[in-house]
């Protein structure tokens, strides 16, 4: 699936929601796009055009397009290490808190009175 293209000098990216595509500009993009587009690239076939300055008229669309393209190619080549890297980040946090939750005695759920 397509999340980032070049078209007609300008940088677009996908706002995918429902099943649909929602192309939006590039200088639209905010944090939560950014989170979803990561999720993405970690957990599906992500797919974006290559970043060619000839391509981008606007500057600011250039910057944009160019430094998201760099990160999420690197995230690409490395998807498996960063899933990895996330699993285990989250495992360790897991196994603090049972730990932290064992050394206290008690399984009471947060926020239950004793």
């Amino acid at each position: 699936m397509d999340y980032l293209k070049i078209d007609d000098n300008k940088a677009f990216f996908n706002r995918r929601e429902n099943d649909k595509d929602y192309w939006h500009s590039i200088d639209e993009i905010n944090k939560e796009d950014l989170f979803k587009l990561l999720n993405l690239a970690v957990e599906s076939d992500f797919k974006m055009d290559e970043y060619d300055e000839k391509l981008l008229q606007n500057k600011a669309h250039q910057i944009i397009y160019k430094h998201l393209h760099a990160k999420f190619a690197e995230i690409l080549l490395n998807k498996n290490k960063f899933k990895d890297d996330s699993e285990n980040l989250y495992k360790e946090a897991w196994e603090k808190y049972r730990q932290t939750e064992n050394v206290n005695g008690s399984s009471e759920t947060p926020g239950q009175a004793v």
